[in-house]
């Protein structure tokens, strides 16, 4: 069974200032959405599920659903807030969206196969579709989950800090803790994370998640689980948010399922600020001199 490719692009890019997931990449108006489809395809993944916005689905149907829709199979599903577990109502106060985990959950109708979760606006690179196609279709059991870990070093923007869930892993590469850290930069040649108030340096080959995660279908009813004790306690809080790191750190403690930590030495790059944008730009141009794409993606 091949596995099934979930992207996370129903983010409005706030730091950003418009839709980055549409952001033209490639020399033929490719996003860095189809260089991920483009490797998921080439690497052995059999679907892709977009999870995006009501108010951005006539532009992404326009846009990009018709250059996928040839070369795999496609489906979309929208992430609204209203969408539920049974007994509880949308407080009148949100506009903010739930979450990751929640994007993940509203998914369940359409992937039914291991699949995998990625960000829309981050380039992942063929290496680690790879590492987690091979990772899906191996003998498992059906709680043990998988990440793709990132060199920290090789995730950073060179004009802004950036968020990134730094993980502790134990001696036989499983996952004991993932601490989401919001504010990881720069400062001289060291990197340094800003959290309530202190400065922690942290090294550049700390392990860290770039949400690429790999997942069974029986997570669909952990995240139900974990998202209605979110409800029971944060669900009146207007910004709180029930993220993947979140869940699957609490999954850990519990016991109820492992994370098995996939090292990748690629680096990654994506779209935080618009000052990331030609250096974006000039990684792909570069990718495609060296022979690892086309110029022309799709044609």
């Amino acid at each position: 069974m091949q596995p099934t490719l979930v992207i996370l692009a129903a983010g409005l890019g706030s730091r950003y200032g418009r839709l980055k997931q549409m952001e033209a990449v490639g020399p033929h108006g490719e996003a860095i959405i189809d260089y991920s489809v483009y490797d998921a395809l080439k690497s052995g993944f059999g679907k892709v599920v977009f999870i995006i916005k009501r108010d951005m689905e006539t532009s992404f149907r326009e846009n990009l659903m018709a250059r996928f829709e040839k070369q795999i199979e496609v489906d979309y599903v929208l992430q609204e807030l209203d969408m539920l577990p049974q007994g509880f109502a949308l407080p009148p106060d949100r506009v903010k969206p739930w979450g990751t985990a929640h994007a993940v959950m509203v998914a369940e109708s359409s992937v039914k196969e291991p699949f995998s979760v990625i960000n829309a606006d981050d380039f992942y690179g063929f290496e680690a579709f790879e590492i987690m196609q091979e990772f899906l279709s191996s003998d498992r059991k059906e709680t043990d989950y998988g990440l793709v870990g990132y060199k920290l070093g090789n995730t950073l923007s060179e004009h802004g800090t950036v968020s990134r869930g730094t993980c502790e892993i134990d001696s036989d590469g499983y996952l004991q803790s993932v601490t989401e850290r919001t504010k990881i930069g720069w400062e001289g040649n060291n990197i340094v994370s800003y959290e309530d108030g202190a400065t922690v340096a942290l090294p550049d080959d700390t392990t860290v998640s770039m949400n690429m995660w790999g997942f069974s279908p029986v997570v669909f009813d952990q995240i139900k689980e974990g998202f209605r004790n979110f409800l029971d306690e944060k669900g009146d809080d207007p910004k709180a948010e029930y993220y993947i790191p979140t869940m699957v750190d609490q999954m850990i403690r519990e016991d109820r399922a492992r994370v098995k930590v996939l090292p990748c030495d690629a680096s990654w790059f994506g779209i935080t600020y618009r000052e990331d944008l030609e250096k974006v730009r000039a990684s792909i141009r570069e990718k495609i001199e060296a022979g690892e794409y086309p110029s022309n993606l799709w044609a």
